[in-house]
């Protein structure tokens, strides 16, 4: 028997200054399902997920974690809630395990094995670098690692591919289905396909006419890292 939906956004808008960039977008997610946004640049993948983080109010619409507005019990909803924007978010002259035990004391949880973490995304033996050594995909792959620390029952991946070699990719789809094997929910928003079983679909279509000349996606924060909720 299906379980009821946790998360619900219901006739959903978003305004970019005086334009109205989607609207009449609904959200449903249930423990262990995965929903994927896609969309053309610039049509609002990152602000709706921004908006169902929290981060953004919507223009119309409500957002509800376990059938009440996230505004109601913020610091419940932040919780049981990660969001991962566009940037790694981490600390550069920390090493990489020292930016995984931060996340997992600034979440107030008891955290879990920054080994297990790093190793799950094939990093393991970086452990003690300091990240400002790393590639790009290397520190994409820790700033991810976090997820494995400390327990949300929502998982908000915004561009989750981006910097990510073949072989990371992989490793990010086991991830995200042992999650939601244990009862956990995903949404991610990407360009690309997320290797594992596969989920829904959602996609973000402008409701007035699309220039692509005017088109950019939506501009992360100076803060838009992996967080602790927001």
């Amino acid at each position: 028997m299906a379980e009821d939906p946790l998360l619900e956004g219901r006739s959903l808008a978003a305004l970019r200054g005086e334009r109205l960039i989607f609207t009449g977008i609904d959200v449903t997610l249930a423990p262990g399902e995965l929903l994927k946004l896609v969309g053309r640049n610039g049509a609002g993948k990152s602000t709706l997920m921004r908006m169902i983080a929290g981060l953004v109010t919507p223009f119309a619409g409500q957002v509800t974690w376990r059938g009440n507005p996230v505004g109601d019990d913020r610091d419940g909803f932040c919780a049981e809630m990660i969001y991962a924007g566009h940037q790694d978010g981490l600390k550069t002259a920390l090493t990489a395990a020292e930016n995984l035990a931060l996340f997992g004391r600034l979440r107030g949880a008891e955290s879990r094995s920054a080994d297990h973490a790093l190793a799950a995304f094939g990093i393991g033996d970086l452990s003690d670098l300091p990240v400002r050594f790393m590639s790009a995909g290397q520190r994409r792959r820790v700033s991810l690692a976090r997820l494995l620390v400390a327990p949300a029952r929502l998982w908000l991946l915004d561009e989750p591919l981006t910097a990510l070699d073949t072989g990371a990719i992989e490793q990010l789809g086991a991830v995200v289905d042992a999650h939601r094997t244990d009862g956990g929910m995903v949404i991610a928003a990407t360009h690309a396909d997320l290797p594992g079983r596969p989920g829904k679909v959602l996609e973000i279509v402008p409701p007035d006419p699309f220039d692509d000349d005017d088109a950019f996606e939506d501009e992360p924060d100076a803060s838009d890292g992996l967080e602790a909720g927001a």
